[in-house]
């Protein structure tokens, strides 16, 4: 017996939802594990406190036997790295979650944890961080709809009796989280670059994510939007100067906006002519030159009161 509740983790084959399984396995947290195309490693298959389960976003009558069973559903799931993402995100973001969000109010679950980030309040500062609005007109299509995202939850769960959470993150980092892996590869190869012009970042440690997410999931009185964040936003070119001094690698390089924004163009050309994926597009550029900060001050009363990493400092060894 577990005093712990179900969990369904959607995209839990993918680079966060995968992180959060292999941090709640251990724990003996009963794993409902939904994947699509992406196998589940091992590690995970052979736990015996984890079911996988194999199903489409897109195709509702899946998402049924998904979600029976499951006390608090984490969603990650989504389509990342294509072209034009202008394009499906309407679909693959909201469409898709709201089949999910039906799913769970069939199956009775008692929460729904919606993974978010600051940049759905469009431009934010240490000064006027982002607060838990619903309004705004984010200019990229990735923070647009999730927005949309966000908004379709709260009113989905007004309706039946599930608790709704959205958890806004800062910019995740640590050994083997994607986006990180994929600047140290290019710093490696002399290929890192950033814009000139400064670009406010909010940060969270991998261990600090975990923490918040297992929060999330456990505590009963948690629910709306909580801001989860370090206690020192920097800007986006000193994080990567940081990290290529703790790779001992050499620096980022500085290029203006528009050619960052042609090798973006270049790339979603690419990817279209030869049906690949898109690592860089035009809208990743949109919403990486959004500055963006959380009031966190919720998250650290009702979620995460003490960080394992409170600043880049104290947490760039997490790096290496």
């Amino acid at each position: 017996m577990t005093d712990h509740p179900t969990v369904l983790i959607t995209g839990a084959a993918g680079n966060l939802g995968g992180l959060l399984a292999r941090h709640l396995q251990p724990k003996g947290f009963p794993l409902r594990l939904m994947f699509h195309t992406t196998p589940l490693g091992t590690d995970l298959t052979d736990a015996p406190n984890v079911t996988p389960i194999q199903a489409d976003l897109a195709r509702p009558e899946t998402l049924e036997a998904a979600a029976r069973g499951a006390d608090v559903v984490v969603h990650f799931a989504g389509v990342l790295f294509a072209p034009q993402p202008e394009k499906f995100l309407p679909e693959t973001n909201t469409m898709w979650f709201a089949n999910l969000l039906e799913a769970c109010a069939q199956a009775q679950a008692d929460r729904v944890v919606l993974i978010s980030f600051p940049h759905v309040e469009g431009e934010t500062t240490v000064n006027a961080p982002a607060a838990g609005r619903l309004d705004a007109k984010p200019i990229s299509a990735h923070a647009r709809t999730r927005l949309e995202e966000e908004r379709l939850l709260f009113e989905r769960a007004a309706a039946c009796a599930i608790t709704p959470l959205v958890l806004r993150l800062g910019m995740v980092y640590g050994r083997g989280i994607l986006m990180i892996e994929a600047a140290r590869w290019l710093a490696k190869h002399r290929l890192l670059a950033v814009w000139n012009e400064p670009t406010w970042i909010h940060l969270l440690s991998t261990a600090d994510f975990l923490a918040a997410t297992e929060a999330a999931i456990t505590l009963p009185e948690a629910q709306g939007i909580y801001h989860v964040g370090d206690e020192q936003p920097i800007t986006l070119q000193e994080f990567l100067t940081e990290a290529c001094r703790t790779w001992q690698l050499p620096p980022p390089r500085t290029l203006p906006v528009w050619l960052i924004h042609s090798v973006a163009t270049l790339c979603e050309l690419f990817a279209l002519v030869m049906n690949t994926r898109a690592p860089l597009t035009r809208d990743f550029i949109r919403i990486g030159r959004v500055s963006y900060a959380g009031d966190t001050r919720r998250a650290r009363a009702e979620l995460i009161p003490v960080l394992q990493y409170p600043t880049l400092t104290s947490g760039a060894s997490t790096l290496l």
